[in-house]
C-alpha cells in the first residue's frame, strides 16, 4: 500500500463512501470533471459513468502510472503533476483532498469558474469552514465563504481509509457564488497576519487610514473582503 505521508494523504477504501460522494455530485452529460487527486482510482470510473468529461490529476508518478495502466476510459484524462496549476475549464470539481493541501486548495477554488463540487476534508477543517462563529476566524473562512455555499453532507469515519488517519472526515458540497482573483486572497490572507490589531492599525500598515477602531473579529465576512479590496487600491 502506498503512503504518502508527506501530503497527508489517506486513500478512501469505501466503496459506499465512493457512490455517496459521485451521486451527491450530480455529474451530468454535460460536465467536464476535475478530479484532484487521482489515488488509487476509486472515484475515477464512477465519475467517468455520466460525464463528458473527466480530467483527473495526481503529483505522485507512481499513482498516475498505475491509473494510467487500469483505466481506459475514452472520456478520461489522466495527468501528473500539480492539479493547482492546471488551467482546465471544468464544471464539477471532486477530491478527497489530502489534509495537508486543503487550504490551498480552497484558495484555488475560489479563483477557479465552476458549477459545484464535493470535496472531503478533516473534521477539525470542515468545522472551521463552516463555523459562523466571528471569534477565531481565519482567512480560509472568509475566502470559503465569499465564493462559495458550503453544506455538510456526511461524516466519514476513519476506517474507511487506508492508511486510516487519526481523525474523522466529512464530505462537504460545495457550489460556487463568485471567483475572486490571487490578489483579493492574497489580501485577505494579509490581513490575518495583522488579527490582533485593530482595523486603524491594520490599516496603517498599507498606508491607509480610517477612524474604525474595530478588530477583524467584529467584522462580517463581505466587511473582511471589502477591508482587502481597500488595501489593493
Amino acid at each position: 500500500m502506498i503512503k504518502r505521508k508527506r501530503l497527508g494523504q489517506h486513500f478512501l477504501n469505501s466503496n459506499s463512501m465512493a457512490q455517496l460522494i459521485v451521486s451527491e455530485a450530480q455529474i451530468t452529460k454535460n460536465d467536464t470533471v476535475f478530479e484532484l487527486g487521482t489515488g488509487l482510482g476509486i472515484l475515477t470510473p464512477l465519475l467517468c459513468k455520466n460525464a463528458k468529461n473527466v480530467i483527473s490529476v495526481d503529483a505522485d508518478r507512481e499513482l498516475y502510472l498505475k491509473a494510467k495502466s487500469r483505466f481506459g476510459n475514452e472520456n478520461l484524462t489522466l495527468r501528473c503533476g500539480d492539479g493547482f496549476q492546471s488551467d482546465d475549464s471544468f464544471t464539477v470539481f471532486v477530491s478527497n483532498l489530502p489534509y495537508s493541501k486543503s487550504k490551498d486548495a480552497i484558495e484555488w477554488l475560489a479563483q477557479q469558474k465552476f458549477s459545484h463540487g464535493i470535496i472531503m476534508v478533516q473534521k477539525e477543517f470542515a468545522e472551521k469552514l463552516l463555523s459562523q462563529s466571528s471569534k477565531g476566524r481565519r482567512a480560509v473562512n472568509v475566502i470559503a465563504n465569499h465564493t462559495l455555499d458550503i453544506q455538510k453532507l456526511s461524516n466519514v469515519n476513519k476506517s474507511n481509509f487506508n492508511p486510516p488517519p487519526k481523525v474523522d472526515s466529512v464530505i462537504l458540497k460545495i457550489v460556487k457564488k463568485r471567483t475572486i482573483d490571487k490578489k483579493l486572497v492574497d489580501a485577505i490572507n494579509s490581513l490575518f497576519s495583522y488579527r490582533r490589531k485593530t482595523i486603524h492599525n491594520i490599516l496603517k500598515q498599507f498606508g491607509k487610514e480610517t477612524t474604525l477602531d474595530k478588530r477583524l473579529d467584529d467584522l462580517s465576512v463581505d466587511e473582511i473582503v471589502s477591508l482587502a479590496k481597500e488595501i489593493l487600491k
